[in-house]
């Protein structure tokens, strides 16, 4: 095959509805409604139904709708938030730049999700519990919060979660940026229920690369919970009530009227996008079957999965996606260090092997092309190109 194959396409669908995106445009410029007004209103009116919220928070990017969230849920200063170290920086920028410290809770093996028994030893072992919040020993800080990610586009085990974090007395904020439409089985609730649902606040992010990306920075905080709708709605609009009265510090954080347009155009799409992206890993997984050296992602009969991304784990990985390259096939490492490594975290404390599975991950995953174009020919190419791969290293 002498054609690129991208790990992402966004040029294809963008240009298939360039004539609704400029109308968007149009419209903007003959309302000269440019942040707010009715295209994000209408907008937040329909993802909320889209998730199964009773309110969606339009923001101006999924940073600003973690940060707005736990600032809505009364994360204080000093207060301890626990979540994992295979995620984007956003997930722990978004805790430090609320006063709050962020805390490592290793993954599953299986889905790269938090790991609920990891969780409960934490929280058993590791807190207390004084004047009815639960606090950590070693720090004395008070542990808050939890944000399970559903990473690559798959939910975390929320039952387990939210019964820990109910004992405990834990906000549980979803960091759903990567799953837009995903959802879970609730034993607790007997039912189906989608990323954005189950805590009391979800932050979605809508960046270009999103399965639901717009044409620029978005993001949305969903949420059933009133009181936290309106707080939400002061804070990403400089802490104003109305214009010009402002009842507290807020931030500069609203989602403009032309990405909320392209959204909604998008919106109507995604659940074709969606199935196109469950086919597409259906296929790698038919192709990868009988391949010895690969792992595919692992998808639980409680998950309806929506593969923002097919992430692979394979020894050797650095080798594979070099030999890929060569090839013209590209592919992503998300992601190669895990926070807890980074600089920008080296003075927090050491967790000597406690994240032993996160780290191990991030040595071995890798991430394959994955598009609602993607063509049949192309998975076809990229596994046969891993079997030679894996059978010249053997060799």
């Amino acid at each position: 095959m002498n054609e690129n194959i991208p790990f992402l396409d966004l040029i294809t669908p963008h240009r298939e509805m360039e004539d609704d995106f400029v109308a968007v445009f149009r419209d903007a410029l003959r309302s000269g409604q440019f942040i707010g007004g009715p295209s994000v209103e209408k907008f937040e009116q329909e993802f909320a139904s889209f998730c199964g919220t009773k309110h969606c928070i339009g923001v101006g990017s999924g940073t600003d709708a973690l940060r707005f969230a736990l600032i809505a849920a009364g994360i204080k200063l000093g207060d301890m938030v626990v979540t994992v170290p295979n995620t984007f920086i956003a997930t722990t920028e978004a805790i430090s730049q609320t006063g709050a410290v962020p805390e490592f809770i290793d993954i599953d093996e299986k889905t790269y999700n938090m790991d609920p028994g990891r969780l409960g030893e934490f929280l058993a072992k590791e807190c207390r519990e004084d004047a009815g919040r639960t606090v950590h020993i070693e720090s004395g800080r008070i542990v808050a919060a939890v944000i399970p990610v559903h990473l690559y586009g798959q939910m975390a085990d929320m039952d387990r979660i939210i019964e820990l974090a109910e004992r405990y007395r834990l906000v549980v904020i979803e960091d759903a940026c990567q799953a837009h439409g995903a959802e879970y089985y609730s034993k607790r609730e007997n039912r189906w229920m989608r990323a954005g649902t189950m805590g009391a606040a979800a932050a979605f992010s809508f960046y270009p690369g999103k399965n639901l990306g717009a044409c620029g920075e978005a993001g949305a905080v969903t949420t059933n919970d009133e009181s936290m709708t309106k707080m939400i709605k002061m804070i990403r609009d400089h802490g104003q009530a109305k214009k010009y009265y402002h009842d507290l510090e807020g931030y500069n954080g609203r989602l403009d009227a032309i990405q909320a347009g392209i959204l909604r155009i998008k919106l109507q799409q995604l659940p074709k996008w969606t199935e196109q992206r469950k086919h597409h890993a259906r296929r790698y997984n038919e192709l990868l079957a009988s391949v010895d050296g690969v792992i595919a992602p692992n998808e639980p009969d409680w998950s309806h999965a929506v593969y923002h991304l097919y992430v692979i784990r394979t020894q050797n990985r650095d080798a594979l996606q070099s030999f890929l390259s060569q090839r013209n096939i590209s592919t992503g490492l998300h992601y190669p260090v895990p926070l807890h490594r980074q600089k920008a975290y080296e003075t927090a404390r050491c967790y000597n092997g406690s994240l032993a599975v996160s780290e191990r991950a991030a040595q071995k995953i890798l991430s394959l092309p994955m598009y609602p174009g993607l063509a049949d020919k192309q998975q076809l190419y990229t596994t046969e190109n891993i079997k030679e791969f894996l059978s010249t290293s053997r060799t």
